[in-house]
């Protein structure tokens, strides 16, 4: 396993039987994921508003641990057409929950039960409601600073945050960002290889199925540009791209890419990215100046496909169990 930064004993992964493949990594969740109940756990349902003056607000289920929680509250973000419910979100939750951790599992804007109530809709750039989340959660729930974990996209809204300006960012006290898509051009084109069909074809259909679903916000031009696209980089061309301000695909990858956030890091982050991730390319990780980031420790085992990690010593996927150790640090 390949690590970069600061010598820290995490334990070493190898893929469980029969989940042998980056491929069989990633879609193990689907394939044999059981539901993650959370029932036991005291839970809420908060909405923090943003501060571009849409009205919208964003949304999350705070589920607290048995008996007093003395830890800092942990933020959950999940990844592309996923929600407070994803599977990978939710064990996590229940990981750290049992460990007596406060957890806050986030909506995305426009994602989840706030699929209807957001006239703006997520993006791989979201960074800004990722600090308006912080900026408005009450003060007895930050008191302590808060821990970030993200997921996919997830993880790459959180890196662009960490590397930002501003003072929703002081207040984490550590980070944690899987199988991040740092490069999102290299990325899209990745996922729009021959070999990669299947998971093209999945993705565009629920990314679509999310921004067309009935009482979802869109006018006539939008609905048109996402039921007209034929691919990820004509849904983010046509939709995602103006939407939010930017001159087309290109220039929203370029401009939203973590990659370019690094080196701003300044809260200790853990970067974990498998080297037969079929969905995010390795090589920007492999380009990268980690010199550059010298608050960022990485880990890059040869195996462990996209937000997959599971391995021979527990049923508790390694990405989790890295994390709590890398957390318990701070």
């Amino acid at each position: 396993m390949e690590t970069v930064g600061p010598a820290v004993a995490f334990p070493e992964f190898h893929p469980r039987l029969p989940w042998w493949s980056g491929d069989l990594q990633t879609c193990r969740n689907h394939l044999a994921g059981r539901p993650v109940d959370l029932a036991e756990f005291k839970s809420r349902r908060l909405q923090m508003p943003t501060s571009d003056r849409s009205g919208d607000h964003q949304q999350g289920v705070l589920s607290l641990p048995a008996g007093d929680a003395v830890r800092p509250l942990l933020i959950l973000l999940h990844g592309l057409s996923g929600s407070e419910d994803s599977y990978y979100l939710r064990a996590s939750a229940r990981y750290f929950l049992d460990h007596g951790y406060p957890v806050l599992r986030i909506n995305l804007r426009g994602a989840g039960p706030s699929r209807t109530a957001c006239k703006v809709r997520y993006c791989a750039g979201s960074s800004r409601d990722l600090a308006d989340v912080i900026d408005h959660l009450p003060a007895e729930l930050v008191r302590g600073g808060v821990l970030v974990m993200g997921f996919s996209l997830g993880a790459n809204i959180l890196l662009k945050f960490l590397g930002e300006s501003g003072k929703a960012r002081t207040r984490v006290r550590a980070a944690v960002a899987v199988s991040a898509p740092i490069d999102l051009g290299a990325t899209c084109r990745n996922i729009l290889r021959t070999r990669n069909i299947g998971y093209h074809r999945w993705f565009l259909s629920q990314m679509k199925a999310e921004a067309l679903a009935p009482a979802v916000p869109l006018d006539a031009p939008q609905r048109t540009a996402v039921a007209q696209a034929r691919t990820i980089y004509e849904f983010d061309d046509r939709f995602v791209a103006p939407s939010h301000g930017y001159a087309n695909a290109d220039d929203f990858y370029r401009r939203c890419s973590a990659k370019e956030f690094l080196s701003g890091i300044k809260a200790p982050t853990l970067v974990i990215a498998a080297q037969d991730d079929p969905l995010v390319p390795f090589a920007p990780y492999r380009a990268q100046d980690w010199r550059l980031a010298p608050s960022v420790t990485c880990l890059f085992p040869p195996w462990g496909g996209h937000v997959g990690f599971h391995g021979r010593a527990s049923r508790t996927p390694w990405h989790d169990r890295c994390a709590m150790q890398w957390l318990q640090r701070w």
